[in-house]
């Protein structure tokens, strides 16, 4: 079943508190809010400034990492 916004939001907040913490969660939300991040802008600068190559080698490392274990779930619409 899909997640509907407000689940999204939980989710989000938690990920964010679980990695940096309640201060830098809120510091990071609040960078966000008041620069108008772009986020298809950063994706691109942040890919344009990476080594050729570098992309692929990252996805490889985290598929090895964590590997298809074929427990997908089919949604039709």
């Amino acid at each position: 079943m899909a997640m509907n916004a407000s689940d999204i939001k939980s989710k989000g907040m938690k990920c964010l508190v679980e990695q940096m913490g309640v201060v830098e969660a809120e510091m990071f939300i609040s960078i966000m809010l008041r620069e108008q991040f772009d986020y298809t802008k950063w994706q691109q600068e942040h890919y344009d400034a990476m080594e050729q190559g570098a992309f692929l080698k990252e996805a490889a490392e985290y598929a090895q990492v964590h590997p298809y274990e074929g427990k997908a779930k089919r949604i039709v619409l």
